[in-house]
Formats: structure tokens, sequence, C-alpha cells
């Protein structure tokens, strides 16, 4: 797992690529933006790319993250280098467990806004709160597990602004997802069957067909090649393959 790590004047540093004792780190769950918008490992290695508008959710997570305390950050966008088929492998079959044992989940909503037309003109829950309901972060297939693995989960507008976290808006995401509250609580994801989280998935969608099974790989505790290319439909029986040679679903697929 390679972080972003805050040195002491600020600046952003990419760091080794841990394998054990990592140290404590933040995470940002967000939604992608065009090809040509996000930070690539490429741009960060080299210090290029400053100018796109992925930019910002880096920026946003330096400020987060050294007000919560922590020197660490790892944002999917630039952590991974995805032109390493081994690594980008590794780093899907182990994101479920990155964003579990982070100290704390950063949702950067840019599609919710806390600001009026006006200069600082604030606005009330009852507007943006309707963006927060509507937000595209709620339909990608990726953010299942990231709303649902971490313990700690804050949600920012795109100013930055905290909207809340999974405890106080634990009514709104089960209207929103049909998730049950005691999910969001932490009771066990063996307690619900296979089907149940397989509704739960069914509209959310990624850019990438496969990516829609491949995401659910740490939600079901399997692990599985990636085969980018055999399409949705083929990658799904790959994972339900792999679901029903689990012993933790043998007795409770139904």
């Amino acid at each position: 797992m390679r972080l972003i790590e805050i040195k002491g004047s600020g600046e952003l540093s990419l760091t080794k690529n841990f394998t054990e004792n990592i140290p404590r780190y933040a995470i940002l769950s967000h939604t992608w933006g065009g090809d040509d918008d996000e930070i690539t490992f490429a741009d960060f290695s080299t210090g290029a790319g400053l100018r796109k508008a992925g930019y910002g959710k880096i920026e946003f997570c330096r400020k987060q993250a050294a007000k919560d305390g922590l020197q660490y950050f790892w944002v999917d966008t630039c952590c991974i280098d995805k032109s390493n088929p081994a690594e980008l492998s590794e780093a899907i079959n182990s994101m479920f467990s990155w964003y579990r044992d982070a100290v704390k989940c950063y949702v950067y909503l840019i599609d919710v806004s806390t600001r009026g037309p006006g200069a600082g003109e604030s606005i009330s829950r009852s507007v943006w709160g309707l963006e927060f309901r509507q937000s595209r972060w709620f339909t990608r297939a990726w953010t299942l597990q990231e709303l649902i693995a971490p313990a700690t989960v804050e949600f920012f507008s795109r100013e930055g602004e905290r909207l809340g976290d999974k405890g106080s808006e634990e009514a709104s995401l089960e209207k929103i997802t049909g998730i049950p509250i005691e999910v969001f609580r932490g009771k066990s994801l063996v307690e619900y069957t296979v089907d149940q989280w397989m509704i739960w998935a069914t509209e959310r969608t990624a850019t990438r067909k496969e990516d829609e099974a491949y995401c659910l790989l740490g939600i079901f505790d399997v692990h599985m090649s990636l085969n980018y290319g055999e399409g949705r439909a083929k990658a799904f029986a790959r994972l339900q393959g792999k679901i029903r040679n689990h012993s933790r679903y043998k007795h409770n697929s139904k």
C-alpha cells in the first residue's frame, strides 16, 4: 500500500509501497471526474497535473488529514500504479481491508454544495440535503464497500465543509441505499445473505463493467484475478463461483 505523506512544510510526496507496519492514515472516497481531470500515479510521481481539476481533492485531503492529526492519506487515483497489472490486482483485492483499516474515511461530494449564489452565503440543510440524497456518489459501484468497510465515514461538500458522518446520517443512508441501519452500526456482513448484498449492489454502476463484480470481492471476503475485457456477465459468473466455494456462504446463500 502506497500512501501520500504530508511533509513538515506541507509538501506532499508518495511513500514506498508498504507491506507491513503501515502508519495511521486517512482514506478518500469520491466520484471520478473525466480521465483527463484526475491526478494519476504518473502525474504525482513527476509533479505534473497540479492544474487538473482532480487536484482539488488531493488538497482537500491534505488539509483535512492535517486537521485530524494524520500525516498520511490514500487516494486511489494517484496511489496505485494502474499501468502495473500485478499492483492493480493486489490493490483491488485489498481495497476493502484498506478502507476498513483507515483511521478516517473522507467522502468528498463534488456535486453537493453548502454555498448559495451570493459571496460567502451558506444554505440550509433542507437545500443541500436534496443534493446529498441525489449525489452520484451513491450510484457508484465502488462506494458500496467504501460506505460499509470503515468504522468512521465522514461526508464533506465540494467546499470541504463537513456535512455529517455515517452515524448522524444513518436514517438518510438507509433511505438512499436500502441498506438497514444496523449495517452502518457495524452489524456483521455475514448476517446478510449473498442475495441481499447483490440487491443492494445491483443499481450501482462502474465505468468498466467488470468492476461492478470486482468491487464486491471484499464484501464477500473472496480473492479473484482481474480480467478486464471479459465483460460484466463473465466477471459475475466467476465471482459467484468464488462465493459458492467460500465456507462462509455455503449455508447462507439463499
